[in-house]
């Protein structure tokens, strides 16, 4: 595996900023983002509006010039992987949550 350039986070996107589905709506009140080679891998912290605690967790990207894209989030890189993890010390929630995610000691 190549070593990964020292790399930091990037975000074009303000927050909070609202989300829409079928099933709810909310705020986007965090996002850890990355501008990679070719895409701009997110990860997103939703908190749908009229429910308390009701959050999800979005992984996503969005293309150079801004458009969200519909396809499953691809991490192309090591760089990727360190400038998410960059952007990620800058939302503690969603941090927070994603350890919970991948910590197995907790079982």
């Amino acid at each position: 595996m190549a070593k990964a350039r020292n790399v930091t986070a990037k975000r074009g996107r303000e927050v909070p900023r609202e989300f829409k589905f079928h099933w709810g709506s909310g705020q986007i009140i965090e996002e850890a983002a990355y501008v990679g080679n070719y895409t701009e891998p997110a990860i997103q912290l939703l908190e749908y509006e009229g429910q308390s605690g009701a959050f999800g967790i979005r992984f996503c990207y969005y293309s150079h010039e801004g458009r969200f894209q519909r396809s499953p989030m691809m991490i192309d890189s090591e760089d990727s992987l360190e400038g998410l993890r960059a952007a990620l010390k800058e939302t503690p929630k969603l941090r927070e949550l994603l350890r919970k995610l991948v910590d197995t000691d907790g079982d």
